[in-house]
């Protein structure tokens, strides 16, 4: 039986990644995400499985989304103003820009 409230993140392949973006227009990054759908939404893929008769409900409370480091050059009078910020709000400034970062995109 798979532990899955183990599972902490994905592992993609470059080969898999590749067809999956080929055969069906997914990205990797677009096929991470349904699994941080809230309400995560499920619907019969009768063509592959089959049968629901084997699904069951699970969750991964500890999975986390593929993450890739970059390298910002910020003015360091900018970077010290985050960093200030960062710590009124007592987290760390990396995670700070990364939350101020993912507002703005969404």
């Amino acid at each position: 039986m798979i532990a899955f409230e183990r599972i902490e993140g994905f592992d993609w392949d470059a080969g898999n990644a590749r067809k999956s973006e080929e055969k069906h227009g997914v990205s990797q990054t677009e096929a991470e995400q349904v699994f941080f759908n809230v309400p995560l939404l499920l619907a019969p893929d009768l063509k592959h499985s089959g049968t629901w008769s084997r699904a069951q409900r699970v969750r991964f409370p500890h999975l986390k989304p593929t993450t890739q480091a970059i390298s910002l050059r910020l003015p360091l009078s900018l970077l010290e103003q985050i960093k200030v910020e960062a710590n009124k709000r007592d987290v760390p400034y990396q995670s700070l820009i990364k939350v101020w970062l993912a507002e703005k995109a969404g």
